[in-house]
């Protein structure tokens, strides 16, 4: 059954190519988000604008950590039949994720490598792009870092400072809510003297 407000026969076209279908889902992504969902985003581009502007999250797989930030394989949610004519073996492609609002540290760096194992599944906040770059605040549902922000951990531990969010109008209120949010991490690690304020002291 297609999804409300959308019409069967954009889902009901056996006999049309992969190609022609994905061409199609675009046509409407700003108006169906719920159907876009269980589409694949092989890089920034791909992703709605709507998306970013309403601060979506999307799922995906780790794959690679980097000097900047991280390196994920979108995992989008899977609808039975649908989602096999949407995708039809993808190759896999790697969004380029920066931790919005934290400036990574190379100790940040190691911990993030410490704490998150190789595939395992994050959550990803969009706050912003920037050309084939995203921007989000980065969670995990494991253990001890049981639905935990990894931008504030960083912050909070000292192995991260503070950096402007890229993208985020600076008189919005999510900037304003990050903003102090980020600020009262970085300053208990200061007050504490952990990770590179405990060098700096």
């Amino acid at each position: 059954m297609p999804p409300a407000g959308s019409d069967p026969s954009d889902v009901n076209e056996e006999n049309k190519p992969s190609k022609n279908v994905i061409a199609h889902i675009s046509q409407f992504a700003d108006d169906n988000l719920t159907f876009v969902r269980i589409t694949k985003f092989g890089s920034a581009a791909d992703i709605p604008a709507r998306f970013i502007e309403r601060n979506i999250s999307i799922r995906g797989r780790l794959r690679n950590i980097t000097e900047k930030g991280l390196e994920v394989e979108h995992i989008p949610i899977y609808v039975p039949l649908l989602s096999r004519l949407v995708t039809k073996r993808q190759p896999m492609t790697l969004l380029d994720v920066r931790l919005a609002g934290v400036e990574l540290t190379a100790e940040g760096q190691d911990w993030i490598g410490q704490q998150l194992k190789p595939a395992e599944t994050v959550w990803l906040r969009l706050i912003a792009r920037q050309s084939e770059t995203l921007h989000c605040l980065v969670s995990v549902n494991r253990g001890s870092l049981f639905n935990t922000c990894v931008n504030e951990e960083l912050l909070r531990l000292g192995l991260a400072r503070t950096s402007p969010f890229v993208g985020l109008d600076s008189h919005s209120r999510i900037y304003w809510r990050l903003y102090k949010r980020f600020l009262r991490a970085e300053s208990r690690a200061e007050k504490k003297g952990k990770g590179l304020w405990k060098e700096e002291s």
